[in-house]
């Protein structure tokens, strides 16, 4: 079925050569990465972790997000996402490949991957981490390939599928629970140590992933012709508005923890994220905008005429997204690292290089998305020209 990705528009091909672009520019600049070596990002003794990773820590939860489409299709019977669950295992699929290549690139030198395979440590949970994202990805492409080939051959998938998929949808929650216990196991960080960072991961990933599938679908119903149905819209919408609300509570609980009990270590990371710690406020700007955005997302999800318009939806699913996305990476990094355990501000900004490489594998991911799609929306041609 790969050869259908060979078939499109002229349209097609730029955006494919657009993508390309920032794949070579981004290898580019990791190339001067692997001979210079990670000097050329802004990290440092104090701030271990940077753009890379919190860009990685995000993908994780859009990848975990495919369940919300997933379980409801083939556990509960909700027929209205038929033409959904392909899209969101695919977008799993480009996730959890945006996110290997994240992590092999914060390694500095790839083999060091090879030191986890090779001597693993069962009390790491970086061990776990590596064996449950390889194994959604290779969950998600089974189920995504077989019923996508089933669909191609004019047949029902085969009945060993059905076990893999609910597998898989068991899988989902726990690559984001694992990601979250690397973070929450760090005693020394305050920001991260916290018995909610699992179940506020999973409501992010929950909230953010379905957002951007409504932004997704609804760019393939204008380009593609490939429309999911007003219900499928609908009720993602709801998915997004009630675990966007979740995510923003379980933060503010967070806030209240902090400054009722007065422990000074949990205060200042969110002073630093938000108004400054000792006359540092380099994200407070971001971090408020993530605010705003919140705020306008949710009012746009929570009236229903605003709901209901399609353009008012991707306009609230693209502010939901930012506002994770901006809390829950660059956010959630440096509020772990700064203030350091003795109080001292080491201030942490994403160089050129570091950007670029990293958009080169967002672009990478957008490849293979596109390429997976364009076979996804070539079947569906082919389905509704036999049955025609």
């Amino acid at each position: 079925m790969l050869e259908l990705a060979l078939r499109g528009s002229k349209k097609y091909w730029l955006w494919l050569g657009f993508l390309s672009i920032f794949i070579v520019i981004g290898f580019a600049f990791y190339i001067k990465q692997l001979t210079v070596g990670l000097g050329i990002t802004g990290l440092s003794r104090d701030v271990s972790w940077g753009f890379y990773i919190a860009n990685f820590t995000f993908l994780v939860g859009v990848a975990a997000s495919a369940v919300t489409i997933v379980l409801p299709y083939y556990w509960h019977n909700h027929k209205i996402y038929g033409r959904m669950t392909l899209l969101g295992e695919f977008l799993a699929v480009s996730a959890l490949i945006m996110c290997l290549l994240l992590v092999i690139i914060d390694l500095g030198y790839p083999s060091r991957v090879f030191n986890v395979l090779l001597y693993p440590n069962p009390s790491s949970i970086l061990v776990y981490d590596v064996i449950v994202l390889n194994g959604y990805l290779l969950l998600n492409l089974i189920c995504g390939w077989t019923v996508l080939h089933s669909y191609y051959k004019g047949t029902s998938s085969p009945s060993w599928l059905k076990p893999i998929i609910f597998l898989a949808i068991i899988w989902a929650p726990l690559i984001h629970i694992v990601t979250a216990f690397i973070y929450q196991g760090l005693p020394g960080r305050h920001y991260w140590l916290t018995a909610i960072m699992a179940p506020k991961f999973l409501v992010s990933a929950f909230s953010s992933g379905p957002a951007f599938l409504i932004i997704l679908a609804s760019i393939l119903k204008k380009v593609a012709n490939f429309d999911i149905g007003e219900r499928a819209f609908q009720s993602l919408a709801k998915t997004v508005t009630y675990f966007f609300i979740a995510f923003w509570a379980f933060y503010l609980f967070e806030v209240f923890t902090a400054f009722y009990s007065g422990i000074p270590g949990h205060k200042a990371p969110i002073l630093y994220l938000f108004v400054g710690f000792h006359g540092h406020a380099e994200w407070a700007p971001f971090l408020w905008t993530a605010v705003i955005l919140a705020i306008v997302g949710l009012v746009l999800l929570l009236i229903p005429k605003t709901r209901k318009n399609e353009t008012t939806l991707v306009l609230a699913s693209l502010a939901v997204f930012f506002s994770v996305y901006i809390e829950k990476s660059i956010g959630l990094l440096v509020g772990g690292f700064t203030p350091n355990p003795f109080e001292g501000v080491t201030t942490y900004t994403p160089t050129f290089p570091e950007v670029m490489i990293t958009l080169g594998v967002w672009a990478t991911g957008f490849l293979v998305l596109t390429i997976l799609y364009k076979i996804v929306l070539e079947v569906e041609k082919r389905r509704i020209l036999i049955h025609s």
